[in-house]
C-alpha cells in the first residue's frame, strides 16, 4: 500500500506572485484537492485518508467542512468511509460512477424519474425484508410508523419519519447493498423534500400524510405476516400511488 503524500500546503508562501482562483466554498476546494491527489496517484486504491483531524490542519477548514467534502467525494464513487476504521480510497473517479445529484431533482420529471427507479429496487427490498426480517427489525418499523403519526398529528412534513422506514425496510432484507444505496439518495427519496408535493398533486397535506401512513402501514403489516409477494405488492403501490399523482399533476402544467 502507498504512502499518503501530504500535497501541496494550504495556503501559498509569501512568494507566490500568482493568485488563485477562489473556489466555489470551501468544500468544493477541498473536494477538488483530494480528488485530483486520489486522480494522480498520490492516494491509491485501498489507502486510508488522513484522519478529520489532520485534514482540518492541513487545509484550515472545519470538521463540517471536512465531513461535506468526505460526503461528496463518496457520492463521487471516490472514496468509502467504513464505521469505525477510516475513510479510504475505492476509485479514481473515470469511470461513469452512478450518481443523482440534488440539483437534478428540481422538476416533476426528475423526481418522477427517480420514483421510478425507486420501484423496481425497494419493491425487491419489501419482499427480502418480509422473508428475513428480524423481530428487531420489525420493532423499529413499527416505531418508526408511530413517529409518522405523530408528525402528521404535529402539522410537520414527516420526511424525516419517512425516510427511516424506507431505510428500515432496506435494512431488513440482510442486504447490504440496498442500505447503502438508500443511504447514497438520502432524503432524495422522499418526493415533497425537494417539492410540494401535496400541493402539486391539489391535496391538503394532512390528508396527503395520513394517506402514504396508510399505505406504509400496509407495507409493515406484510413484512410482519413475512408474506413477501404482499410486502411487493404494498410497495410497489404505495410507489406507483406518488408517482401516478406526480404525473397527473404534471399532465395537467403542461394543459
Amino acid at each position: 500500500m502507498s504512502t499518503v503524500s501530504p500535497g501541496a500546503p494550504a495556503h501559498p508562501s509569501s512568494a507566490d506572485t500568482t493568485t488563485p482562483r477562489r473556489p466555489r466554498n470551501l468544500a468544493a476546494g477541498l473536494v477538488d484537492a483530494m480528488g485530483q491527489r486520489i486522480r494522480e496517484g498520490q492516494m491509491q486504491i485501498g489507502d486510508r485518508l488522513p484522519t478529520e483531524a489532520a485534514i482540518m490542519g492541513e487545509f484550515g477548514v472545519s470538521r463540517t467542512v471536512v465531513r461535506e467534502a468526505l460526503s461528496k467525494l463518496q457520492a463521487a464513487g471516490l472514496v468509502e468511509t467504513r464505521h469505525g476504521i477510516g475513510t479510504f480510497v475505492i476509485g479514481t473517479g473515470q469511470g461513469a460512477n452512478f450518481r443523482i445529484a440534488p440539483e437534478q431533482l428540481a422538476t416533476l420529471r426528475e423526481v418522477i424519474a427517480v420514483l421510478e427507479l425507486r420501484i423496481g429496487l425497494e419493491s425487491e427490498a419489501a419482499g427480502l425484508a418480509a422473508l428475513r426480517r428480524s423481530e428487531h427489525n420489525l420493532a423499529v418499523m413499527r416505531d418508526t410508523l408511530d413517529a409518522f403519526a405523530n408528525a402528521i398529528a404535529q402539522s410537520t412534513d414527516a420526511v424525516a419519519s419517512d425516510f427511516q422506514l424506507h431505510m428500515e425496510i432496506a435494512r431488513a432484507s440482510q442486504n447490504v447493498h440496498f442500505v447503502d444505496l438508500m443511504t447514497y439518495l438520502g432524503t432524495m427519496l422522499i418526493p415533497r423534500s425537494r417539492l410540494n408535493t401535496a400541493s402539486v398533486a391539489g391535496e391538503d397535506r394532512r390528508d396527503y400524510l395520513k394517506r402514504v401512513h396508510t399505505e406504509h402501514e400496509s407495507i409493515v403489516n406484510a413484512i410482519a405476516n413475512q408474506d413477501p409477494e404482499a410486502a411487493r405488492a404494498a410497495m410497489r403501490t404505495h410507489l406507483s400511488n406518488s408517482r401516478e399523482r406526480l404525473r397527473r399533476a404534471q399532465e395537467a402544467a403542461s394543459q
